[in-house]
């Protein structure tokens, strides 16, 4: 059965949220920053296959070096021209997470390179920035950002989730395991209030 960690839990730093998914194919969904990553992966005993990047903003990559030099791992990513990326991933392409096949969804609007991962069988999403808890959703006002696509982007996500998603792994703040696409629906109205 698929389990899943946030290593960077608990962490006072500017980092994002690292979810470590241990299964078949265990992966790191994004690296975080500021923070010893290694130690934590080291810590859960799970070693580690792959990772994996929803985007690449430096919160989300700053450990990125550090945890490719202690596992020998590929970066997987949207962008294959970035530095950090060894592979890319097509939108709708399935990428083996835990014991699951997760479908990447591009998703640009608070980043170009931005993808979601969701696996039906799993029930699982990760989102990373795209959307939050309670209709949080990605800043837009950043390089790479654009408020209307953002919205697209929303809507992409609501159109590919169907009623077996039970838990949604957000980029920042707590994961969403009750009615995770009510979430979903909640950041598309208030992505478009103020376009």
């Amino acid at each position: 059965m698929t389990t899943v960690r946030n290593i960077a839990q608990g962490v006072r730093s500017f980092t994002s949220n690292a979810f470590l998914v241990d299964g078949d194919r265990t992966v790191l969904v994004d690296a975080g920053n500021d923070f010893d990553a290694v130690d934590r992966i080291e810590s859960a005993g799970t070693g580690l296959d792959a990772l994996v990047l929803t985007h690449t903003h430096p919160d989300h990559v700053g450990n990125v070096a550090s945890v490719v030099d202690a596992f020998d791992v590929e970066v997987w990513g949207f962008d294959p021209d970035h530095e950090l990326v060894d592979r890319a991933i097509a939108d709708g392409e399935t990428v083996a997470i835990g014991d699951g096949g997760y479908r990447a969804l591009h998703t640009p609007g608070h980043k170009e390179d931005h993808l979601c991962f969701y696996s039906a069988d799993d029930g699982l999403l990760f989102a990373g920035d795209l959307i939050f808890a309670n209709g949080g959703f990605g800043r837009t006002d950043l390089p790479e950002g654009d408020r209307p696509t953002l919205v697209e982007s929303i809507d992409y996500l609501l159109e590919s989730v169907d009623d077996s998603l039970s838990a949604m792994y957000v980029g920042h703040g707590p994961a969403v395991e009750t009615n995770p696409r009510h979430h979903i629906e909640l950041a598309g109205q208030a992505a478009r209030m103020g376009q």
